[in-house]
């Protein structure tokens, strides 16, 4: 069946949301994933997403392309607000911390955990506006411009955030001796 069929029976056809849940789930997750670096916190978001979607698919109104830029609209926003709160934040950076140290066993290359360390710490520190620019453009391998509709904004906006955000980690790594960028 095609995409935009099922999206339109969604609205009412518990089975076609079923069908457009499994074919986005992972993508979804694998977004949250990736900006929170914690699976727990992953699914909770990606669980909030999927409920703010089956209660607002009647609003939606697009084709499929639309209907992903949309989730993913969705789901930057559901992470922004989970990071909003600084003792959220503080939990995040302290999880970070414990799945690193707790990590160092498994992986036996020391300098790679230290740069993923680094990495996370370096991510985690950044406004959630440009974690989102980030992650979009660099883990789901969005272009700029799909990156600005997600979003909702002007591509030179997304790219002078990408500019901001790149710049920022630099500075940090630079700061902190690490040359991962």
């Amino acid at each position: 069946m095609d995409a935009d069929i099922i999206i339109k029976k969604a609205c009412s056809d518990p089975a076609a949301f079923a069908r457009l849940y499994r074919a986005h789930y992972d993508s979804v997750f694998r977004y949250c994933s990736r900006r929170l670096f914690n699976r727990h916190l992953a699914e909770d978001v990606t669980s909030t997403v999927f409920f703010k979607v089956m209660n607002t698919i009647g609003s939606f109104e697009g084709d499929s392309k639309n209907f992903r830029n949309w989730l993913y609209r969705i789901a930057t926003n559901a992470v922004n607000d989970h990071l909003r709160t600084a003792v959220k934040r503080a939990q995040a950076i302290r999880i970070v911390s414990d799945n690193i140290s707790s990590d160092r066993h498994v992986i036996t290359d020391d300098d790679l955990s230290d740069k993923k360390s680094h990495l996370k710490q370096a991510l985690l520190g950044l406004k959630p506006k440009y974690q989102a620019v980030i992650a979009l453009h660099f883990f789901e391998n969005m272009k700029l411009t799909q990156v600005a509709e997600v979003l909702n904004q002007n591509p030179t906006t997304t790219r002078s955030q990408l500019s901001r955000a790149l710049s920022k980690l630099r500075k940090q790594f630079k700061a902190s001796g690490s040359n991962i960028l």
